[in-house]
């Protein structure tokens, strides 16, 4: 029988972008926990500087790297001081990402291409910078953070949207290529997850009882409820599995009901 075993992530060497916030640091605490050494990204000095010190705290071994995803001139120099920091790459987990709240009409030429850097642009670049660290280490798992959105349209968040359905498709088409160099590629596409990120939605009353009433677990996700699958893609529990989505929703995609 299969033990816990294959889930252990000892010896292995992570990169976490985003790793300040709420799911990327529960993310990058687990990884850590499982036995990996972590690369932290993150604009957010303070917040990274945080995690990075309660993981050493707990024994982990993590290093923090502060930097604007936005500029791609950060992008290579960013995975080669995380493949000397680590020793390697085995694991990129793209989790960075950001949003702005406004209806199409609203939406500046600015405020797409800052969206398209972060969301989109970055993923595919650190991944490109990622691929020969990898290939050197003979494989890899790359987990793009993708969001429900990238299948169930909201109000406000059309670029957001579009950039997380590009990054759906981008594991897809990552994992094609990359898949004889023993590099999965996959992605988790969560529902609304209750951070501060996602605040102005759940914060307001006509929206939280909407998620009351339509997503059949009746709430939003926590945090610590999608690292169970990002433990799987990123371990060998999920060898035989790459150019694929796993949903975290709640419920919300499996269908409707007509007394609701």
């Amino acid at each position: 029988m299969v033990g816990t075993e294959i889930f252990s992530l000892n010896g292995k060497c992570a990169v976490i972008t985003g790793a300040g916030g709420a799911i990327g640091s529960t993310i990058a605490k687990a990884l850590s926990a499982a036995g990996a050494k972590v690369f932290l990204q993150d604009v957010n000095r303070a917040g990274i500087t945080a995690v990075t010190a309660e993981i050493m705290a707990a024994g982990g071994i993590a290093f923090e790297f502060v930097s604007d995803l936005s500029d791609v001139t950060t992008l290579e120099p960013m995975i080669s001081t995380a493949a000397a920091q680590l020793g390697g790459i085995d694991i990129l987990i793209n989790c960075a990402g950001i949003n702005r709240r406004k209806p199409i009409t609203e939406v500046t030429h600015e405020d797409f291409d800052t969206i398209v850097a972060v969301n989109m642009k970055a993923v595919f670049f650190v991944s490109q910078a990622v691929y020969p660290f990898m290939k050197m280490r003979g494989g890899g798992s790359i987990v793009n953070i993708s969001s429900i959105t990238s299948r169930y349209s909201f109000a406000m968040g059309s670029v957001y949207a579009a950039t997380k359905a590009s990054i759906s498709s981008m594991a897809r088409s990552f994992s094609r290529e990359w898949v004889s160099e023993g590099i999965r590629v996959n992605s988790i596409e969560p529902g609304y997850v209750k951070t501060e990120f996602t605040r102005p939605v759940w914060d307001e009353p006509h929206r939280a009882e909407w998620f009351k009433r339509f997503v059949p677990m009746g709430r939003l996700a926590n945090p610590e409820e999608i690292v169970g699958a990002v433990l799987y893609l990123a371990s060998d529990a999920s060898s035989y599995v790459t150019g694929q989505s796993i949903v975290i929703d709640g419920g919300l995609t499996s269908g409707g009901d007509f007394d609701r």
